[in-house]
């Protein structure tokens, strides 16, 4: 994409809008948010870059959202944010070096079990048994945060739905797994985004007008998930998570 013309401009804040209201309740955002920086013509490093660009604005506006509410465990997470920060600029950095897509099988088989473990439990994450903060939780939670902000940074397909699980099995309802998701989530955004912008893969012009609509998406998706509670955001979950299913099975396909 040599100059940006009004008709991309429009098409990426469509995108942008869309992909942040989905990503601000569940993650999954990348589906739309990547695919569009494509379709407007930029190559795929400059692509993924500029992607984390935007997603970090957006990430920041869903946690700052979520923390508002009360849906952040900050006592738990907010130690953490270093590590995924770190762990996402390490991902970032080794997909420079290595191909990322020996991990597609890995992952379409961890997605699969994912939204299977939900649709069998279907009474998981509609109440909250969060039980005291203990040394056990923490590093859980530790484990979650350097593995997930690494894959965040290196590949990235289905972040969102692994960081909402892990905080469903520690106890935690939909909603506010899904707060403590954005929150590390921005950690890996943080990251990633570091490393591409010292590598020179950032477009910013493309960037600010994803991002600025990935704020207004971010914002309204936040919102809704916050007032509609655990039982809406339930099937958004699923639905997404079966998405960035199909979307690896294509790729995995040469679709």
């Amino acid at each position: 994409m040599e100059h940006l013309t009004w008709a991309h401009a429009i098409i990426l804040a469509v995108g942008g809008y869309v992909a942040a209201f989905i990503d601000s309740t569940v993650g999954g955002g990348g589906l739309i948010s990547l695919p569009t920086l494509l379709f407007v013509g930029l190559p795929p490093a400059a692509a993924l870059g500029t992607n984390k660009f935007a997603g970090t604005m957006s990430a920041i506006t869903s946690f700052s959202s979520y923390l508002a509410s009360g849906k952040v465990r900050l006592k738990l997470v907010g130690p953490l944010f270093p590590l995924g920060v770190m762990a996402s600029a390490l991902g970032a950095y080794v997909v420079h070096q290595l191909p990322s897509s020996f991990l597609r099988p890995f992952v379409l088989v961890m997605l699969v079990i994912v939204a299977a473990y939900t649709l069998w439990k279907k009474d998981l994450g509609l109440t909250e048994s969060v039980r005291p903060l203990t040394r056990k939780t923490f590093a859980l939670t530790a484990l979650l945060a350097v593995f997930l902000g690494f894959y965040d940074g290196f590949f990235g397909p289905g972040t969102g739905s692994f960081l909402v699980m892990g905080f469903l099995l520690l106890g935690f309802d939909f909603l506010a797994a899904s707060g403590n998701a954005r929150t590390l989530n921005l950690a890996s955004n943080v990251g990633a985004l570091i490393t591409f912008i010292a590598v020179g893969a950032v477009r910013y012009e493309a960037g600010l007008i994803l991002g600025l609509s990935m704020v207004l998406g971010a914002l309204t998706g936040s919102r809704f998930a916050i007032r509609k509670g655990a039982r809406y955001v339930r099937p958004i979950f699923i639905g997404v998570t079966c998405l960035v299913i199909a979307q690896q099975i294509a790729k995995l396909l040469h679709f």
